[in-house]
């Protein structure tokens, strides 16, 4: 029988918490296989099995989804047999993987030590097997192509050729939530990943400025959202009406102090969000010096709009190569280089402030009724839940 093999990762490290990792790991992995057919998940000794429990499973598919479930190191597809040298000989013919290599060594690892080789003595007796169902192979120890891994656990036996690297990090959920700004650009798709990774449950705000931003604009963010939620499961993007603050400020407020207003009151209504769904920190995809409102000084008057929340920041010494490299391998960058504005990139000043003064900004914040409006855009904000793929309020 082919079964999903995975490793866990960092999370083997953990002390008197760890049960409560590898439940959320087992839950997160259960419902990533779920849309793959029918599967058993059981953990033991940092090994998490996968098989399949009715005709038609998509292995392939449920190799990809486990793939992408934050907290295994790495993975394999990996044939079961009954522990005994009878049945992993036979287990190796049908191996897949072999047919385009030249060169391969056998590894072995005994848990169970009760079978009644050794080690270097599995090996070797493999490697003969191998050797006679695949003749244009050499054996190499020192630099194969492939490896050839046998594992003898309780009861059963797994052959696999070298496993595939996982999502690594920590389960999602297991070190809180955060509101994520969520724009249509590249950064803030690859800020919300980088922290789903350490753990963090995701909960996207969008900003939108209907009619200044079409529809489309909107729908490329909920697109980047199912994306992330792919590498999340399910969660639930909040659009927020935009519109009202964007037009008080540019109509109050001296234009090259544009940009650093409307930060301030993204701030303000992201941390109430937060605050209404118990989430401590706010996600933004800040790079230093990236524009002018991610100077240090345009940073210092952004988080002085929050009292105590703190605002993370997992790009902030990332250059944009850095961040497209990640966009490309997440799966978010072809859909984030669309053409569809956001109301980031509305009434842009040609010459914002570098290096404002706190004191300053506040001035002119002060000419915006900014409280009426942060509460009427929190009250208009629109919920649109993912699951699996879909979305829909």
């Amino acid at each position: 029988m082919e079964v999903l093999l995975l490793k866990m990762g960092e999370m083997v490290l953990k002390g008197l918490n760890r049960s409560r990792f590898e439940s959320r790991l087992i839950s997160s992995l259960r419902a990533a296989l779920r849309p793959c057919g029918q599967f058993s998940v059981e953990s033991r000794q940092s090994v998490v099995y996968a098989a399949p429990q009715a005709p038609g499973c998509d292995m392939e598919g449920a190799a990809a989804a486990a793939g992408r479930v934050f907290g295994f190191a790495n993975l394999s597809r990996a044939a079961r047999c009954e522990a005994s040298m009878e049945a992993l000989r036979a287990a190796i013919p049908p191996l897949a993987g072999l047919e385009g290599v030249k060169t391969f060594k056998v590894e072995a690892r005994r848990a169970d030590k009760g079978f009644p080789l050794t080690s270097p003595e599995i090996c070797a007796a493999l490697g003969e097997t191998v050797l006679d169902a695949f003749p244009h192979l050499t054996v190499d120890v020192k630099a194969p192509d492939e490896i050839v891994w046998a594992e003898i656990r309780e009861g059963c036996a797994y052959l696999h050729l070298k496993p595939r690297p996982g999502a690594g990090g920590l389960p999602v959920g297991t070190s809180g939530k955060a509101v994520l700004l969520l724009s249509g650009g590249i950064d803030s798709p690859v800020a919300g990943w980088r922290m789903a990774r350490r753990g963090m449950e995701l909960l996207p705000v969008h900003f939108y400025s209907y009619p200044y931003t079409s529809p489309e604009a909107k729908d490329k963010v909920m697109k980047l959202a199912h994306i992330l939620s792919g590498w999340t499961g399910p969660m639930t993007v909040r659009a927020v009406p935009f519109t009202k603050i964007q037009e008080q400020i540019r109509r109050a407020a001296p234009e090259g102090m544009f940009t650093l207003l409307m930060r301030r009151s993204m701030m303000r209504i992201a941390a109430e969000i937060a605050r209404r769904n118990g989430a401590p920190a706010i996600i933004t995809g800040d790079s230093l010096g990236q524009v002018a409102s991610q100077t240090l000084s345009g940073i210092t008057v952004t988080n002085a709009a929050l009292a105590a929340l703190p605002v993370l920041r997992p790009c902030i010494g990332m250059d944009k190569e850095d961040i497209i490299v990640w966009a490309r391998r997440i799966g978010t960058f072809e859909k984030s280089i669309e053409p569809y504005e956001d109301c980031c990139t509305l009434f842009s000043p040609k010459h914002p402030k570098t290096r404002p003064r706190l004191e300053q900004v506040q001035a002119q914040e002060a000419k915006v009724p900014l409280e009426q409006l942060v509460r009427q855009a929190v009250l208009g904000t629109e919920c649109m839940s993912l699951r699996y793929g879909l979305y829909g309020r």
